[in-house]
């Protein structure tokens, strides 16, 4: 079984630190999230723990994202103050991506330059899109915050605020959970089909095992706290529907840690030495803890580059 706590990481994909988002950001993010995920890059800088992370198991959707803006002039290690990734559905149930950065970007430079390079930009409702790299295009809200995806998502995202189309403040499941956390110096948010995608992956063989289908239809969104003020600690939330759904998962989960607990290397027994799961009402809620030099250490263990890839 692979490495419960690991697998919620690298499913996760959890870029590490964040903030609350902006008002100017949330005009912009559409109803239909499957995900939210902020990072502070001013953060990322004081925690070798959060770096380590965050080049082991970043995604490549947020890889691209930091390609373009260093395209555009904007190194995010060094510009940007927070970046937030958006993970939407559209039409048909199609997944659209969209990143958002803040901060003190020079916005009136950007449009000279860009006026000097002949670069027109692409009339679109309010807006005007700019190429990036990556075959992205990019907008400024406000003169420190930036929407930028593909063609077809960050025009789905404008239809937020310029069009009519439903926003995040419409789905009181997902607006209620980045209430709920967006002051945490981590947080992440998960619509229903993403959590149970998510805990299909993170349960293993434990998934395979039990009813899992029927305690899946029964996950409805996640949440989850990340910081690494004093050592690594990790605050994973699961909604489920009932007491006994969210009592059944917690069993699973217990299984999957105990197991690596019995089973693993010596450095993964001693990262999960501090991993406890409880279930309350209708609430799962997991929390991890570990110190700098044992979280380093998993980083580099055979397990986590087996569930990493």
């Amino acid at each position: 079984m692979k490495q419960l706590v690991i697998g919620l990481v690298v499913v996760l994909s959890i870029p590490l630190w964040a903030a609350p988002l902006s008002s100017n950001a949330r005009t912009v993010v559409p109803s239909a999230v499957q995900q939210v995920i902020s990072v502070d890059y001013r953060e990322l800088r004081d925690s070798p723990s959060a770096r380590a992370l965050k080049d082991r198991v970043m995604p490549d959707s947020i890889k691209q994202f930091e390609a373009a803006l260093r395209g555009v002039g904007i190194d995010p290690d060094r510009d940007a103050e927070q970046l937030t990734f958006v993970s939407y559905r559209g039409a048909k149930g199609v997944l659209h991506s969209i990143g958002i950065a803040q901060g003190p970007f020079k916005q009136k430079e950007f449009l000279q330059k860009a006026k000097l390079k002949k670069i027109k930009p692409q009339k679109y409702l309010l807006s005007e899109l700019y190429p990036m790299s990556e075959g992205m295009q990019m907008v400024f809200l406000d003169p420190t915050t930036i929407l930028f995806g593909d063609s077809s998502a960050i025009r789905g995202a404008i239809d937020v605020r310029d069009n009519g189309a439903e926003s995040v403040a419409s789905n009181n499941t997902i607006d209620n959970l980045i209430t709920n956390v967006e002051n945490s110096p981590v947080w992440s948010v998960l619509d229903q089909q993403g959590t149970q995608n998510m805990m299909r992956s993170a349960l293993g063989q434990a998934g395979g095992l039990t009813d899992y289908d029927t305690v899946k239809k029964r996950l409805l969104a996640s949440d989850y706290v990340m910081n690494f003020n004093n050592g690594v600690n990790f605050d994973l939330s699961i909604k489920t529907s009932d007491n006994v759904t969210a009592a059944s998962l917690s069993g699973l989960m217990k299984a999957g840690v105990l197991y690596r607990r019995m089973s693993g290397t010596p450095t993964e027994k001693m990262a999960l030495e501090n991993t406890t799961v409880d279930s309350s009402n209708d609430t799962v809620q997991m929390h991890f803890k570990t110190d700098d030099q044992r979280f380093q250490a998993l980083l580099k263990s055979d397990l986590f580059a087996a569930v990493s890839k």
